[in-house]
């Protein structure tokens, strides 16, 4: 046995034990409309709020909402879009999308935020090079703060995620806000149910 495999034996052979994590409560104050506090902070950190006409399909709320987008890239049945992810051979493709539609694991009350991972973005890039994002948000989707959402098990599956809040954005000293500065110009949330 080498010098270095004797050395990791020891260190795994004196690692300690797994503390478990605390007990944290859920710190529920009884929301009464998780879709419409959800609404209320994502349309206050930017975010657009749109609803289906009656009888509308996504693909045409999504050419409603954005008339001029020529590349439309779906990673949701629900939309076909212009652009398939499965021809995308490098990220760096995707910087001629106008438009990424995507499907949310789940959804924030507290902070209007969307949880995405690789799963849900198909290429990690699609959440950040598109020029618009749409999110089609199952409002049975919606935990009610935090707390609820570092439960989820998705938190321990995904190899990336984020929390996205609003569009991208920044400002100055002189407080002048500029959006889509690193990303994203505008996310769109659109509550669809999901097929069942």
């Amino acid at each position: 046995m080498s010098s270095r495999a004797m050395i990791l034996a020891a260190v795994r052979g004196n690692a300690p034990a797994a503390a478990a994590l605390p007990e944290v409560p859920l710190f529920d104050q009884g929301v009464p409309s998780l879709l419409g506090a959800f609404r209320e902070a994502f349309e206050l950190l930017g975010g657009t709020f749109a609803e289906l006409a009656a009888g509308e399909m996504v693909e045409a709320a999504v050419a409603r909402l954005f008339p001029s987008a020529r590349v439309v890239c779906s990673v949701v049945p629900e939309l076909t879009g212009t652009k398939r992810l499965a021809d995308v051979a490098s990220p760096a493709e995707l910087e001629d999308v106008d438009v990424g539609v995507v499907r949310p694991v789940f959804g924030v009350a507290e902070t209007g935020s969307l949880f995405l991972s690789e799963a849900e973005l198909g290429v990690n890039a699609l959440g950040y090079l598109a020029q618009h994002l749409v999110a089609l948000l199952d409002p049975a989707d919606i935990v009610p703060n935090l707390h609820h959402a570092y439960r989820r098990p998705e938190f321990r599956t995904a190899r990336y995620a984020v929390l996205m809040t609003g569009p991208s954005a920044t400002a100055d000293i002189e407080g002048v806000l500029i959006r889509g500065a690193q990303g994203v110009r505008s996310l769109t949330v659109l509550p669809v149910a999901r097929a069942g």
